[in-house]
């Protein structure tokens, strides 16, 4: 079935007790025993296991296409439990723009794990190759990269992934992209990580991640681990708040896509505007791997401003519609001026803003930029 129709139904089942057509929330905290001991219905402890997880958790692997899903308290929770998984002296491959929480996770959580990290170029397959050691075991895509919106070439990386070993698990995230625009597992790649707060709850209201595979294969199965025993774990009214933003997930990517699509469009011809960042346009270095491994460019886009931070902080500030908040996916166009937030050590250029399309009319969102603009 296609996707609109999975997104709607995938997971769920009409409550048996009483015939809602919305799964009820179960905040039960505990599930009775049979009579030998045994629990009949599959549920134990709601850290362990709770049916509102667990819908959402099959209706995830549904859309992505995996065979199972686990989902945890927030996207980084769910990264943090690939890496756990890891032994002293295994080698991390990832972008060199990767999202800054998870350099974050690596270098201050992990610090003293003894892993080594590499981080690499991911749109230069020779530099990819290069970078791979012997003890490599988790090779870290993220596709587009936030906020540059780098474009990695999925397929290339995970057949390079193959024939460096059997020993490398590749991992994509997906957040920017959802399952709507790419599926990272039908290019080889072997799970995908998603902050399950951005697009796929998509209305700003709820913290979440989810880690998705396609086959069987031992970092899942210690990410399993770490969400039973290391508590993590996203709650029932979590998932019900999750799974009710699912069902609208392909149309709302779709118009927030070509929101943005007409914002870039528009700023790459604007005198206060240096650069654009945003794979649906043609001269975008990444345009034609995008094109050909997503159905649409997706709702994120960046912009450079000319002149400085304090330009771009500038014009952010004049922004009466956008909303100047962190973040992604809802429902609210978003402005924030990147840098800023992830500190000295940001590899983000000082004048770009990052913007998060959103359901608004586009008329309207160009209207606001173009008077931010003008000073």
């Amino acid at each position: 079935m296609k996707i609109e129709t999975r997104a709607v139904h995938a997971g769920r089942r009409i409550d048996p007790a009483s015939g809602a057509v919305t799964m009820p929330i179960h905040l039960s905290t505990t599930f009775e025993r049979g009579p030998t001991g045994e629990y009949p219905l599959g549920f134990s402890y709601s850290r362990e296991g709770n049916p509102n997880r667990r819908a959402l958790e099959e209706c995830l692997a549904d859309l992505e296409g995996g065979t199972q899903a686990l989902v945890f308290a927030s996207g980084l929770a769910a990264a943090t439990a690939v890496i756990q998984g890891l032994e002293p002296g295994d080698h991390i491959l990832a972008p060199d723009d990767v999202y800054w929480g998870f350099r974050k996770v690596i270098a201050e959580v992990f610090g003293k794990a003894g892993l080594e990290t590499t981080y690499v170029d991911m749109t230069d397959a020779a530099a990819v190759a290069a970078a791979v050691r012997p003890a490599t075991r988790l090779l870290w895509v993220e596709t587009p990269s936030n906020p540059l919106m780098k474009v990695t070439d999925l397929a290339a990386v995970a057949a390079l992934a193959r024939q460096a070993g059997p020993g490398i698990v590749t991992v994509c995230d997906g957040t920017f992209a959802t399952p709507v625009l790419q599926h990272p597992l039908d290019c080889g790649i072997d799970m995908v990580v998603h902050s399950t707060t951005k697009y796929i709850s998509g209305h700003s209201d709820v913290v979440g991640g989810a880690l998705i595979t396609r086959h069987d294969n031992y970092l899942f199965e210690r990410a399993r681990k770490a969400q039973r025993y290391g508590g993590a774990v996203p709650s029932p009214f979590d998932c019900w708040l999750t799974l009710r933003g699912v069902e609208t997930l392909p149309y709302r990517v779709r118009a927030q896509s070509e929101n943005a699509s007409r914002m870039a469009c528009w700023l790459r011809t604007h005198p206060a505007v240096e650069r654009v960042h945003y794979p649906g346009l043609a001269d975008h270095p990444g345009h034609g791997i995008a094109a050909r491994q997503m159905s649409g460019f997706g709702g994120m886009l960046a912009f450079q401003v000319r002149g400085g931070a304090e330009t771009a902080m500038a014009a952010a500030a004049r922004c009466r519609l956008f909303i100047r908040a962190t973040s992604l996916g809802g429902a609210h166009s978003l402005i924030e001026h990147r840098a800023s937030v992830e500190g000295p050590q940001t590899r983000t250029p000082a004048n770009l803003l990052r913007v998060s399309a959103g359901l608004e009319h586009a008329d309207d969102l160009i209207g606001d930029l173009e008077q931010a603009l003008a000073g």
